[in-house]
């Protein structure tokens, strides 16, 4: 392998993109424009790194279905940095079986990581379990282990499992530590301080008052009525009903939580649902049929 692309790609690995830069900002062959485009991602300069890699995939050819592929992967990692999930899955599962193939686990396992990722943030939770429970981490690299535990994490802060969460960051913590990558051991840390701040608001008659995830998780786990408003959903013990496709509802549900133990007034649902500046004969009708 030439040197000074070896020294870029190390460069890049402890997340050093400006050293990677030295060594290849001149150069225009597809390592180079690879290298310099996951250099500018790392910069924050998402727009750049799209075109770089493309140019990089073109660069490669078709004689090189390795590099392209490590291309795809790369470029599918800056959209989800960017949060841009309209970008091909199906291009980075092509990409997949092309590592896979070539016998380049370390980047297939990535790859496979970042298409768990995916369905993560679309909020395909069921299949992004399922996904990374197929996948044995055993043999990896720190690095790409730590990257497991982040996904497992996440999927533990989404169903409000926090003790599985802490038990997964733990996990990520120590390895992100023997990776060596400043930039992943920061990722864990954010992803860690998302336990310790206010996630959401308890609304009642006394105000509002924030709540972190283990108070959220209490709470639904206790015997309380919830009307849960970042779901649109009614909440008792084990039993859930969604209002996501009754707004109308949603909204006297709220009403009426936000005011117990005291009564909510006609004219305050009425505004508060119907948008109604004053009340009449129709919004009153409306309102029964609705509470009824």
């Amino acid at each position: 392998m030439d040197a000074l692309i070896d020294q870029a790609g190390r460069a890049l690995a402890v997340g050093d993109p400006l050293g990677a830069l030295k060594r290849v900002a001149l150069r225009d062959d597809a390592a180079a424009l690879a290298l310099r485009g996951i250099a500018m991602a790392q910069l924050g300069d998402f727009d750049r790194s799209r075109a770089l890699l493309r140019a990089a995939a073109r660069a490669f050819g078709p004689g090189a279905p390795l590099g392209r592929a490590r291309c795809t992967v790369a470029e599918a990692e800056v959209a989800l940095a960017s949060r841009d999930l309209a970008w091909s899955a199906r291009a980075l599962e092509s990409a997949t079986r092309v590592l896979e193939a070539q016998g380049d686990r370390r980047n297939a396992a990535h790859a496979r990581h970042l298409a768990i990722r995916h369905l993560l943030l679309r909020g395909r939770l069921d299949d992004a379990e399922d996904a990374i429970l197929a996948l044995d981490p055993a043999a990896l690299p720190a690095a790409s282990r730590a990257a497991h535990e982040l996904i497992l994490a996440g999927i533990a802060i989404r169903r409000l499992h926090t003790g599985q969460a802490r038990a997964a960051l733990e996990r990520a913590r120590v390895l992100a530590a023997r990776s060596g990558i400043a930039a992943l051991a920061a990722e864990v840390e954010r992803t860690a301080g998302m336990l310790e701040t206010p996630a959401a608001r308890r609304i009642d008659r006394d105000g509002e008052h924030p709540m972190q995830l283990d108070a959220v998780a209490a709470l639904l786990a206790s015997d309380t009525f919830v009307v849960d408003a970042c779901r649109h959903a009614a909440r008792h013990g084990s039993a859930t009903v969604s209002l996501a496709a009754r707004p109308v509802l949603f909204g006297l549900a709220r009403g009426l939580a936000q005011a117990w133990p005291d009564e909510a007034p006609r004219d305050h649902l009425l505004a508060g649902v119907f948008g109604a500046r004053q009340s009449d004969e129709s919004y009153r009708a409306r309102l029964r049929v609705e509470i009824g």
